[in-house]
């Protein structure tokens, strides 16, 4: 097999890249999500949230927060998850604040 020579102008323009797929490790992805979410919705919030595959939640305020901790196939995933979550109806924002990648 021949090796490609790898240039600075070839690593900047994308030449380099290969059209193979790139495969996931192993594993999954695990998040820490913070949800600021209208305080008088928030039960009704906590169950949509838990209802989503992957999602628990491990800690909550009366003022409207929520700690989301999630698992997800792969960081695509995860980022759909996230939108979702800021997606729901009374939220005002979600915000990833731990992500790690578990290896199996």
């Amino acid at each position: 097999m021949a090796r490609a020579s790898l240039n600075r102008r070839a690593l900047i323009t994308g030449r380099v890249l290969s059209a193979e797929r790139v495969i996931s490790p192993p594993g999954c992805e695990i998040a820490s999500i913070i949800v600021q979410a209208r305080p008088e919705r928030l039960a009704e919030l906590e169950a949509e949230i838990a209802a989503l595959p992957g999602c628990e939640i491990h800690g909550r305020d009366a003022r409207g927060k929520l700690i989301v901790v999630t698992e997800a196939p792969d960081a695509g995933s995860l980022g759909t998850l996230l939108n979702t979550i800021q997606s729901l109806p009374n939220v005002y924002s979600a915000a990833l604040v731990f992500h790690a990648i578990e290896t199996a």
